[in-house]
C-alpha cells in the first residue's frame, strides 16, 4: 500500500497540476529491517526519481505517464520527502498503548529494556513538515533533527509515575521482545547518507543515491505484481533488488540477505 498508494498519488498529482506534494516518510526506511520501513524507502525512491525526471528537458516517459511527452511544458509539480521518527500522541504511538495499559493496572508492554525511539511533538512535526514543504524546491529529503532518542522503558515509567503509581510496584512492567523486523534503535540517515544544513537550525537536506526513474518503474511494476498475486517471498526478494541495504531482522526471510 505505501508503495502503490505513493506511486498512484504522486502520478495524478503530476496529471493534475498539484503544485507541490509532499511525502511523509520516517526514519524506519534507513537501513530497514522489515516491509513497512523497506516500503517506505522505495516510496521516497519514486517520487525523487520522479521529481528528477521532470526536471530533465529530454527524458521520455512511458507507461502510464507518457502523455507528458506530448505536452509543450513540462508539469509543474514539485516532490518534496521530510523524514522523522516518532509523532507523540499520534495513532500507533507507544503513548495512548501505555496510558491505556496502566488504567488496566498494568503489565505495561516494552519490547526491549534497551530499546530506544526518536520523538516529536504533533505541532512541531506538523510544523516542520510545512516549513520544509515551503522551502523545499523538488527531489530533495529532509530530515529532521529529532533530539535525542528517549529509551521506552524510561518513557513507561515516567507514564506510570505521573499516574501517582510506582513501576513495579503498583504496575509491573514486562518485556515481550523484539518483534520480527524491529529495531533496538531507528536512524535518521544510513552510513552512506549526509546531510546539507538549510536556514532551519532543526531541518536538514539529506544527501541520498540517485536513481534512474526507467528501472525504478520497471522494478515496482514488478513488486506489485508479485504483492497482486500474494507472492510474500517474491515481494520481499523484489524490494531488497530497489533497497539493497534493506536487511530482514528476526523474520523468516532473513535466508534471502545470504542468497548471493
Amino acid at each position: 500500500a505505501n508503495v502503490l498508494g505513493t506511486k498512484t498519488i504522486a502520478d495524478k498529482s503530476v496529471k493534475y497540476g498539484v503544485q507541490k506534494f509532499v511525502m511523509i516518510s520516517t526514519d524506519k526506511a534507513v537501513n530497514p529491517t522489515n516491509v513497512m520501513g523497506a516500503s517506505k524507502r522505495i516510496a521516497e525512491i519514486y517520487v525523487q526519481a520522479l521529481n528528477n525526471s521532470l526536471s530533465e528537458n529530454n527524458f521520455i516517459f512511458s507507461n502510464g505517464l507518457s502523455y507528458i511527452n506530448e505536452l509543450e511544458a513540462k508539469p509543474i509539480t514539485k516532490f518534496i520527502t521530510t523524514r522523522f521518527g516518532n509523532v507523540l500522541g499520534s495513532n500507533g504511538s507507544v503513548i495512548p498503548r501505555f496510558k491505556q495499559q496502566i488504567e488496566k493496572g498494568g503489565p505495561v508492554t516494552v519490547t526491549h529494556p534497551e530499546i530506544t525511539r526518536y520523538f516529536m511533538t504533533i505541532p512541531e512535526a506538523c510544523r516542520l513538515v510545512l516549513e520544509a514543504g515551503c522551502m523545499g524546491k523538488g527531489g530533495e529529503i529532509f530530515v529532521f533533527d529529532m533530539g535525542k532518542s528517549v529509551k521506552i522503558v524510561e518513557l513507561a515509567k515516567k507514564m506510570i509515575r505521573l499516574a501517582g503509581l510506582e513501576p513495579n510496584v503498583d504496575v509491573k512492567i514486562e518485556y515481550s521482545g523484539l518483534r520480527p523486523g524491529e529495531k533496538l534503535y531507528e536512524e535518521l540517515l544510513n552510513d552512506n547518507e549526509n546531510t546539507m544544513p538549510t536556514h532551519h537550525q532543526k531541518i536538514m537536506i539529506g544527501k541520498v543515491r540517485q536513481y534512474v526513474f526507467e528501472d525504478v518503474v520497471n522494478q515496482i511494476t514488478a513488486l506489485i505484481h508479485s504483492a497482486k498475486n500474494n507472492n510474500d517471498r517474491q515481494v520481499v526478494v523484489n524490494m531488497k533488488k530497489l533497497v539493497p541495504e534493506f536487511k530482514s531482522k528476526n523474520s523468516v526471510f532473513e535466508e534471502l540477505d545470504h542468497i548471493s
